[in-house]
């Protein structure tokens, strides 16, 4: 891996893939604000005609989906209609993780100039698709505090050798199957309502929409209130819409969509965060430039468009959250240099990496040095 850190995943070192070959974890060479100096000026500044321009391109295409499907796929003879159906699901759920993007940017006030407009496009983009805006928008700031720190960051915990389920039961090809099902399908739904793959908190309970849950603090307890009644609001909209159209109709054009986009959800993250070849550290070793270089950028594809791209460039998102989507490729570009072989890019194609993280990426442990177990944790199955 040279600099710009780009994998030929068919190339080995050391008789190992070369997406395997584990990133530095001594001190960087260079600062966060080398980093910054590289990125050109005009990235740092975030346009309303390019954001709105974004927002706007996924409602149209959202709409334009739906138009298709709920005109054209009731025509169809029922064996071809068997098979329309799943492919208008999976469009409008890629472009509704898409709008997903949206919120999350505004979630990091990377929309806009304007906190409070940032907040107001967040809450009803994300209330729309079922996510709790300013519970992730706060869970989220934890996470990019204190990402791989195995006590601190805020979701994709590795579990440890200790938990016999996954390093022995579910160790094995259909274990690791059954794992990615139940990630894909209910992933979603129980990070933000019990906080599954998330910091476990000793006391209170854990969930995106508890107003007095222990992940947010007492000066963020009334956005808590008002994400649920965003969230509220959209699932008696469904309702009516159930009781007017029919709950068939409703399954097909917003349940199953939404069923895509969570699995969508859950897919990024995971993958930009799991990996054989990064590490996860302790409080003995953490410290926040290592972690946020931590991150895996991909290649989604033809779908890295309707995910505004952001698959290819979320660790520099790590480094500098606040720059905004249609700048991060270009700011990318502009610090791989620097980052060298600190950087980590992987194209295997996504299926491939999917299921070579499911069954490699088991549980964390660390390495032996003179027969003392340092503070660097890494994947093994």
């Amino acid at each position: 891996m040279g600099a710009g850190g780009r994998m030929n995943v068919a190339n080995t070192t050391d008789d190992k893939p070369l997406a395997h070959k584990r990133v530095p974890v001594s001190k960087p060479p260079f600062e966060l604000s080398d980093l910054k100096k590289a990125i050109p000026p005009h990235c740092w500044k975030r346009s309303l005609v390019r954001s709105f321009a974004a927002v706007f391109r996924d409602f149209i295409i959202i709409g334009a989906l739906y138009y298709l499907a709920d005109t054209f796929i009731p025509m169809l003879p029922k064996p071809l209609a068997y098979v329309a159906w799943p492919v208008y699901w999976f469009f409008q759920g890629a472009y509704l993780m898409g709008l997903w993007v949206i919120g999350h940017e505004c979630g990091h006030h990377g929309f806009s100039e304007y906190p409070w407009l940032n907040d107001t496009i967040g809450f009803i983009v994300h209330s729309l698709i079922l996510t709790p805006y300013f519970g992730f928008k706060y869970s989220h700031r934890t996470h990019h505090a204190n990402t791989n720190s195995i006590e601190y960051d805020e979701v994709w915990i590795p579990k440890r050798k200790s938990d016999k389920l996954y390093s022995e039961i579910l160790n094995n090809p259909t274990g690791a199957f059954l794992v990615f099902v139940f990630k894909i399908v209910l992933g979603f739904p129980l990070y933000f309502v019990f906080n599954l793959y998330g910091r476990k908190y000793e006391k209170g309970i854990t969930s995106h929409f508890y107003p007095y849950s222990p992940i947010f603090n007492d000066s963020e307890r009334f956005q808590i209130f008002l994400t649920d009644l965003g969230v509220f609001a959209t699932c008696y909209a469904v309702y009516r819409a159930a009781a007017i159209m029919g709950t068939q109709w409703v399954i097909n054009i917003y349940g199953m969509p939404i069923l895509f986009m969570s699995g969508f959800f859950i897919l990024l993250t995971y993958l930009h965060h799991t990996h054989p070849s990064i590490p996860h550290y302790d409080s003995t070793e953490w410290d926040w430039l290592r972690g946020a270089l931590a991150t895996v950028d991909r290649n989604f594809g033809f779908l890295n468009h309707a995910f505004h791209d952001v698959t290819r460039t979320h660790t520099v998102h790590h480094l500098f959250p606040t720059i905004p989507h249609y700048h991060t490729f270009e700011a990318r570009e502009a610090v791989k240099p620097i980052l060298g072989e600190y950087y980590k890019y992987d194209d295997t194609p996504i299926l491939e990496a999917i299921w070579r993280e499911t069954k490699d990426c088991i549980f964390i442990e660390a390495d032996e040095v003179n027969g003392e177990k340092k503070g660097i944790y890494w994947f093994h199955k």
